[in-house]
């Protein structure tokens, strides 16, 4: 029976192990920048501005959820819904000097931007070099 066990599936299988979601914080007024600011002197800040209709945006935050593997005291993460605030994401690039892309994130350490990127030049990975 062994190999109709493996032919259609009934084999005992380890079960996919479940990754915790992100310690994303919501990112919904001007006056959390000024924090994020103060904030990125003493640890790395990091924004990604999504559009929760856009697929390619989606696409792009699955991927960067997926491949993200660092803590909570490593790096604060901020989600900016773009449609319901996009007074912030112009305060951002006027605030951080980056011109506005979506999706798009930015990485702040010790007041300054020290990456930025968008669509799907977004990778976790870039992050490990800025914590």
């Amino acid at each position: 029976m062994g190999i109709f066990n493996k032919i259609f599936g009934s084999e005992n299988k380890e079960p996919k192990e479940e990754k915790q979601a992100l310690p994303w914080q919501e990112l919904k007024s001007i006056d959390q920048l000024s924090a994020i600011n103060k904030a990125s002197r003493t640890k790395t800040q990091a924004i990604f501005k999504h559009s929760t209709r856009c697929g390619i945006s989606r696409m792009v935050i699955r991927n960067f959820e997926s491949g993200f593997d660092l803590t909570e005291e490593d790096i604060d993460l901020y989600y900016l819904d773009l449609l319901n605030h996009r007074d912030i994401s112009s305060e951002i690039s006027a605030k951080f000097q980056v011109y506005h892309e979506s999706p798009q994130f930015i990485v702040i350490k010790n007041g300054q931007v020290v990456h930025h990127s968008s669509h799907s030049a977004i990778t976790p990975q870039v992050l490990h070099q800025f914590v």
